[in-house]
Formats: C-alpha cells, sequence, structure tokens
C-alpha cells in the first residue's frame, strides 16, 4: 500500500522563528524530518505551512536538488487532495526530530499506529493521550480520516485533531522505549545531543588499522565542517579517485612524494562521503562506480610506481614483484568476504597499503616498498586462506 507523508512546519519556537528551522546535522529539522520520510519510501511528502520565509524555501530548494519531492501547502484541503486515495500516510509532529528506524518501522505498519512514550516529566513536552502516555510525535494515519478531519477542522490544530480522531477509531499503540524516543525541539540547543548522536550513527566499522587508529580525528573534523555545506557525498568519492590517479601519474613521472602525498590525501574521503551520506538519511549505493574503482585505482598507482623503478634500477624485478602483489592482494580482498567486519584490520587494504609506504618514502627505498607490499599481501592471502579452510579461531579477537 502507498505511504505518504504529512509534516507540519508552522508553530514558532522560543525565538519566534519556526521550529522547523532550527539547524541540525548542517541543514535544518524540516530538512531531516523529510530524509526520514523519504528513507521510509514515503511519497509524497507534504508540509504544511502558514507562512514560507526565505530560509524554508531555501530548505525547500535544497531537498528539491537532492532529489527529493516536497510540497508546501497552507491550506488543509490542498493537502488531502495530494494523496490518493486509500493510502496511508505517516504524520511527523511539527518540531520532533525522531530516530529514523522509528519512521521506518511505522511505515510498515499495515494499519493506523501511534507511537507514544510514558507520561513521564521527560516527555512532559509532547501532546497527552490519556494518563500513562503521551504521542511521541509520528503516528501512521489512514486517507479516510485525514479527509474526515479535514471537513470538520475550522480552527483546531490539524496533527493534533487527526491524532484524537485516529486514536478513537483504535489506532495501535507502539510504545517507543526511552533510548529510542523523539525528541520535540521548542530551541536549538535541546537539538545538540541529538545532532551528537546523529554524528556518531554516522560511523561506520573501522576496517583497516589506518582507518581505526589514524584517521578518526580527520575524519571527524572533516564531517563535522562539510556536513554545513552544500557538498555532496558522491563528489568526495570522485575527488578520492581523481586523487589517486593523480598520484599514478606522479609515480610515473618521477615524483614520487608527491604521488604518495596524494594517495594519502585520498585515503579519508570515502569515509567521509559514506557519513555525510548516512547524515542526510541517502546512503551511498553499494555498486557506486566511482566508490568500486578506488582499488583498481591504487593498482595502477602501484604498477606506475614500479614502472619508474624498472627504468631506474636494472631488470624488471620491481615490475614484476608489483604485479605479485596485487595478484595476492586482488585474492586475499575477494577471499575475505568470510571474515566477520572489523576482523580484518590488519590485513592489507588500499589504506593499509598506502600509509605502509611512508617510512620506505622517507628512507627513498621504494624497491624495499614493493618487496614489503608483496610479503604483506602474501601473508595477508595466507591468513585468509587458513582461516577460510581450518576454521574462524583467527577472526576472533
Amino acid at each position: 500500500m502507498a505511504v505518504g507523508a504529512l509534516i507540519g512546519a508552522y508553530q514558532e519556537d522560543d525565538s519566534g522563528g519556526l521550529r522547523a528551522l532550527l539547524p541540525l546535522a548542517g541543514r535544518t529539522l524540516l530538512e531531516y524530518q523529510v530524509r526520514c520520510a523519504a528513507a521510509a519510501d514515503a511519497a509524497p511528502i507534504v508540509v504544511v505551512v502558514e507562512r514560507v520565509p526565505q530560509s524554508l524555501q531555501d530548505a525547500f530548494e535544497r531537498l528539491r536538488l537532492d532529489g527529493l519531492s516536497v510540497f508546501a501547502v497552507s491550506d488543509v484541503q490542498e493537502a488531502v487532495s495530494r494523496f490518493e486515495a486509500g493510502s496511508m500516510i505517516l504524520l511527523i509532529g511539527d518540531g520532533v526530530a525522531p530516530p529514523a528506524d522509528l519512521v521506518a518501522a511505522l511505515a510498515e505498519e499495515p494499519e493506523p499506529a501511534v507511537a507514544t512514550v510514558p507520561d513521564a516529566e521527560e516527555h512532559a513536552a509532547f501532546e497527552r493521550i490519556d494518563g500513562e502516555s503521551r504521542w511521541a510525535g509520528v503516528a501512521l494515519v489512514d486517507m479516510r480520516n485525514l479527509g474526515s478531519t479535514a471537513a470538520i477542522l475550522g480552527d483546531w490544530d490539524l496533527q493534533s485533531t487527526l491524532l484524537r480522531k485516529t486514536l478513537q477509531e483504535g489506532a495501535l499503540r507502539v510504545p517507543v522505549s526511552d533510548d529510542a524516543a523523539p525528541l520535540l525541539a521548542e530551541r536549538a540547543e535541546q537539538l545538540a545531543d541529538f545532532q551528537k548522536m546523529l554524528i556518531a550513527a554516522s560511523r561506520g566499522a573501522r576496517t583497516d588499522w589506518v582507518s581505526r587508529y589514524l584517521l578518526p580525528p580527520v575524519e571527524e573534523l572533516a564531517v563535522e565542517r562539510l556536513m554545513e555545506t552544500a557538498v555532496r557525498p558522491g563528489w568526495l568519492i570522485w575527488l578520492g579517485l581523481g586523487l589517486t590517479l593523480a598520484g599514478a601519474v606522479c609515480f610515473a613521472k618521477g615524483w614520487l612524494g608527491a604521488g604518495l602525498g596524494l594517495l594519502v590525501l585520498s585515503t579519508p574521503l570515502d569515509i567521509v562521503a559514506s557519513r555525510l551520506a548516512s547524515l542526510r538519511l541517502r546512503p551511498l549505493p553499494t555498486r557506486m562506480m566511482s566508490r568500486l574503482a578506488l582499488w583498481p585505482a591504487s593498482g595502477l598507482a602501484v604498477l606506475a610506481l614500479a614502472w619508474y623503478e624498472a627504468r631506474h634500477v636494472p631488470g624488471w624485478g620491481a615490475f614484476v614483484t608489483a604485479g605479485s602483489a596485487l595478484a595476492f592482494a586482488e585474492a586475499a580482498r575477494i577471499e575475505k568476504a568470510i571474515f566477520p567486519v572489523g576482523s580484518e584490520i590488519w590485513l592489507l587494504s588500499r589504506r593499509n597499503a598506502i600509509f605502509a609506504a611512508i617510512p620506505f618514502a622517507l628512507a627513498g627505498t621504494w624497491t624495499a616498498y614493493l618487496i614489503a607490499l608483496l610479503a604483506y599481501a602474501a601473508v595477508s592471502f595466507f591468513v585468509v586462506q587458513h582461516v577460510r579452510h581450518f576454521g574462524p579461531e583467527l577472526t576472533r579477537s
């Protein structure tokens, strides 16, 4: 059954502005609400407004540029006309910052449902339902109820009236635990902890020692700065790929230090891109071409380095060594899919290989680096094979 979304954006915060425009994760609260609804496959997404200041118009424009279709309406009957007959509608309260998982879970309910929190002091800002519970700010209602509510609304508040009518008709109540409860914000300071939670939740698994021990400070700083900009996650992936290919060109021309520097700069970009995409509730595609190309582009950089070394060191040993290292590395990459996430941090990876080159670069022993890379790739491959054939003991840490 089709699911749409209805979001309120007309109540004022403590400073006289709109609650919907309170800042959250580099955007506005409304943008976060819309992205939650879109992540739950809700369409259309209708925002009920009384006025559209320029800052709200800017938020709508940012959403549209990201491919999210949003309809702003000031008339309840116009809101009703946006939805198909028989559809279900996600109702997200004005000023409510819900966990995306809660919105997605309600969207999958087959019948009308209302998320609730206990009638306790910490939830005093939420609308009381009865003596034991309050509305958590998210509900799933049906189109029939929205239409009948609009017909009798008058001067009453749309969301509150629709909620009451839905409850009177026996909607399922879905209790929400305190650690997963939405936040009802009336001022910007109230969203600070929720924003920290979102940033922390965007951290992915650390799959190699470089991303676990060396990159987190850079990664955190980049995420906090970039989440407030118009930079798209996909651009960062392409930038990382471009830096990697530029590094390969530098290696081929003999600019070895510059080439390694470009490769080092590329290492956090795919992680930062993934986190930005997570914060904006639009995860990067698993089969994203530019992301998949990072691994072969890094292999090309190794071959470029070996080609330069082969031209300046007698014999083709460097080139053969690099080719063998890449063969072992690719075999290990394919085979290590059986490893639990996070247990392969010491095995060869793109980032590990790049940072392992730094001490050799400082010593000016690039051929020795290629030999060490071959040894690293071979050991990684044989560790993976041992685990594959003799059991998972080595994956436990």
